[in-house]
C-alpha cells in the first residue's frame, strides 16, 4: 500500500521577500561588509533572478534581514556599493552572516 506524502512537505518554504521585493535601510551598520562570490538576488530565495553578485573586494551596506517561514534561514537585503546593485543574499554567504536589524514584513 502506497503513502502519500502530505503537500507540505513535498514543498520548499515560501520566501519571506517575493521575487522583486525591496526594502529599506534600516541598519545603520558599516558599509565595508564583503561576501565571497555570493548571488544578489531579487527576493529571498534561490528561485528568483539574479541581479548581481558580491565578491570579497565590494562593499556592501546591508539595509535588514528577513526569515524564511519558521526555519533558521535568513537573508539580508543589501546595496553592492562596488556595482550599485542591490539585492537579497543569503546570510550563511555573507562573511559575517548579515543583518541584525530585521525588516519587520
Amino acid at each position: 500500500m502506497a503513502m502519500a506524502v502530505p503537500l507540505a512537505l513535498s514543498t520548499p518554504a515560501s520566501a519571506a521577500a517575493s521575487c522583486g521585493r525591496t526594502a529599506s535601510d534600516m541598519d545603520s551598520s558599516s558599509w565595508d561588509r564583503t561576501a565571497n562570490g555570493a548571488n544578489q538576488r531579487s527576493g529571498s530565495s534561490t528561485g528568483c533572478a539574479i541581479l548581481g553578485i558580491a565578491y570579497n573586494t565590494h562593499n556592501l551596506d546591508y539595509h535588514c534581514y528577513t526569515r524564511i517561514g519558521n526555519t533558521s534561514e535568513t537573508w539580508t537585503y543589501l546595496r553592492n556599493d562596488t556595482t550599485g546593485t542591490t539585492g537579497w543574499v543569503r546570510d550563511d554567504l555573507l562573511n559575517d552572516g548579515g543583518s541584525l536589524t530585521y525588516c519587520g514584513f
